[in-house]
């Protein structure tokens, strides 16, 4: 049975390993990484359990569609240029108010639909262009912008790393806000005020050339509406639920993009935007769908049991200190499969220990995220490097400075590990 489940684990590896060679990208070569553990498994293809894993996280994927329209939606009304002028225009002559506030406006997109690259992609380069205009050097600006939105894609209310961990260990995703908002948030202020902290005030004359105009009906009452109408449906169904009715992430999305294209001050084309936004999402949706398949295959030939076996057996203290190397570095070679491959047995592993799960999982699902930025796949390093039109080295230059922000995020993550029982007091229903 061990040597079975081995030789599936080096099927996939290898077959990975030769479709990462050949150019495939992430989601093809995890296919075929599948495929060919099925085939061996079996002596076929099991069609049945290869449909089956392709809608393990079809709600997930429901619910970072709907948000990333919203946020879509928000962006086409001119509701994000809006905000980030007017932050400008208030605060340009307090640094650290205009920081303060670029730090939140970086942090909603990921926020909202559990994607980094949403961040960097609606707000990236838009927030860049003011911090270069701050006296911040590119270099750290892009580092800035790839760290909060790594931040903003691990904080409440959507972490899909969380998500995803907690659905493979059969446990509710409920208790996490408190702590996932203060491991980003403090996580993403740091970097701001560490990489950002000196220069000058900004000309407000150039940041304001430089950045798109909003619609001249564009105001606080429009734009703030439909983030509203989100929070209190949110709140509502924790406040009240046996009188709410359960609408669903997916829906309450809904419900605030339509809010959204109803107040918008110019007529929006939904159609279209909904067009791009499935267009865009379409390699993360794919991945979604073939990390499912693949926990599915690995559990049918019983290689998942041998990789849960080999973490519940690990001593405690060798966990505590290496898996701030360990999430990053298999957040970067698999990305969001490492969360159910890898999170669901260290969830049963300190759990039995006696650990609060829920702050254990909220660590973890922090410092995954930080793994966007290193190869083969650095989705989020790489698409900060390009949406800023960033010129300098990426390892050299770009990851080196990401660094001292990276330890500080990895070291705050690593006290909530091992102070998870001191901690549990910010757990909330």
């Amino acid at each position: 049975m061990f040597l079975h489940a081995g030789i599936i684990l080096i099927i996939i590896a290898v077959t990975f390993a030769i479709g990462t060679y050949f150019k495939l990208n992430t989601e093809l070569a995890m296919l075929l990484a599948a495929i060919a553990a099925a085939i061996y498994h079996t002596g076929g293809i099991p069609v049945r359990h290869l449909v089956e894993g392709s809608f393990t996280y079809y709600d997930v994927s429901l619910i970072f569609i709907t948000a990333t329209l919203f946020i879509n939606l928000v962006k086409e009304s001119g509701g994000i240029v809006f905000m980030v002028r007017k932050i400008i225009i208030r605060f340009h002559k307090h640094r650290f108010l205009t920081l303060l506030f670029l730090t939140f406006i970086l942090m909603i997109p990921g926020a909202l639909t559990g994607a980094g690259a949403a961040t960097v992609l609606t707000v990236g380069t838009l927030v860049g262009t003011v911090l270069v205009y701050m006296g911040i050097s590119k270099t750290k600006t892009a580092a800035i912008i790839f760290l909060c939105a790594s931040m903003s894609a691990a904080a409440p209310p959507i972490n899909l790393w969380a998500m995803m961990a907690a659905a493979g260990a059969n446990m509710p995703y409920v208790g996490f806000m408190q702590p996932l908002f203060v491991l980003t948030i403090t996580g993403s202020l740091f970097t701001m005020f560490f990489l950002g902290a000196k220069g000058e005030n900004p000309d407000l004359d150039k940041i304001l050339k430089e950045l798109p105009e909003p619609p001249a009906e564009m105001n606080w009452i429009r734009v703030g509406t439909p983030f509203l109408v989100l929070i209190l449906l949110i709140v509502a169904g924790r406040l009240f639920p046996f009188t709410m009715p359960i609408l669903g992430l997916p829906f309450i999305f809904i419900i605030s993009a339509i809010t959204m294209y109803i107040m918008s001050p110019k007529k929006l084309n939904i159609l279209d935007i909904a067009g791009r936004t499935i267009r865009s999402l379409i390699p993360l949706v794919g991945i979604m769908i073939v990390v499912g398949i693949l926990i599915q295959v690995m559990a049918l030939s019983g290689a998942r049991g041998l990789i849960s076996l080999a973490v519940v057996t690990l001593p405690i203290g060798f966990l505590f200190a290496t898996l701030f190397l360990i999430l990053p570095v298999s957040e970067g070679l698999l990305q969001y499969a490492v969360a159910p491959l890898l999170g669901v047995p260290l969830i049963f592993l300190f759990n039995m220990q006696g650990f609060n799960a829920i702050i254990i999982l909220s660590a973890m699902a922090v410092m995954w995220p930080i793994g966007d930025i290193l190869p083969p796949t650095a989705v989020v390093g790489r698409a900060t490097v390009i949406e800023l039109n960033y010129k300098g080295r990426y390892y050299r230059d770009f990851l080196k400075t990401c660094l001292v922000p990276m330890a500080f995020i990895l070291g705050l993550c690593t006290i909530f590990l091992i102070f998870s029982n001191q901690l549990s007091f910010l757990v909330g229903g």
